[in-house]
């Protein structure tokens, strides 16, 4: 038997078995090392790794071969593709430069913005506002077209009056609020959180309902402490991974 060694999971009854079972394989295979063997242990022992029947195993094994994660051979056995592309990370390297670094390469569409009522979930950080600026923007590979992630940004309205839409196709919310519209920027908080995708989500980024995606909220706020924009982002999961570098000294 190979020594690729899938997570195993705790199947919820209410969700196909077949679909979990191909989720959590298709994180694994994602999520391997280089060093990690290409070949599949059989039908069977995954199977019994999950606790499942054959068939839904076939199942789920069918649905990584269609998407052209795996390749399965006639008494060969199931074997990963090599080429298959790992995550692409998201990393917090602590600077605004950076944060537009990190959008090189992409393109970006803005789908829409307005006013809105301050979301409730939102409530605390605009405490003395009834609305707020809203834009959602999706942003894709370059090179292949490939949705990677979207974002909602809730801005103050007193900053969205000197937002040009143009600028928000270019650059990141922070780079415009920082050196076009200029906003006295002093921190911003970032927290990332593995959701699986909802219906938006899943249309919008071209992946399977509940699939597992990373959803990042950053707040962004002034040398007064005032929140300035609240972004909410999510990123696939299949193309994106988190890394923070901690400094010891």
């Amino acid at each position: 038997m190979t020594s690729f060694a899938p997570d195993s999971i705790v199947l919820n009854r209410k969700l196909p078995l077949w679909y979990q079972v191909s989720q959590s394989l298709r994180a694994s295979i994602l999520g391997r090392s280089p060093a990690d063997p290409l070949r599949l242990p059989t039908e069977e022992q995954l199977a019994v790794h999950y606790g499942v029947s054959v068939l839904t195993m076939r199942q789920a094994l069918k649905e990584l071969e269609d998407e052209g994660l795996i390749t399965r051979h006639r008494r060969r056995g199931t074997f990963i593709e090599p080429n298959v592309r790992r995550g692409t990370p998201v990393r917090l390297l602590g600077s605004v430069d950076a944060i537009v670094a990190q959008q090189s390469g992409m393109t970006t569409e803005l789908l829409d913005h307005g006013h809105a009522r301050v979301p409730a979930e939102l409530a605390e950080f605009f405490p003395d506002l009834a609305e707020v600026a809203t834009y959602h923007r999706l942003r894709s590979d370059e090179k292949t077209g490939e949705p990677t992630n979207h974002a909602h940004n809730h801005v103050r309205p007193e900053l969205a009056d000197r937002i040009d839409l143009d600028d928000l196709v270019r650059w990141p919310m922070t780079k415009v609020l920082r050196d076009i519209v200029g906003a006295d920027i002093s921190r911003i908080t970032d927290t990332v959180e593995a959701r699986l995708a909802d219906p938006e989500t899943a249309r919008l980024l071209n992946v399977p309902l509940l699939s597992p995606i990373l959803h990042y909220t950053g707040i962004t706020y002034d040398m007064a402490g005032r929140v300035l924009d609240v972004a909410v982002i999510h990123y696939r999961g299949d193309r994106f991974s988190f890394t923070v570098t901690l400094d010891a000294t």
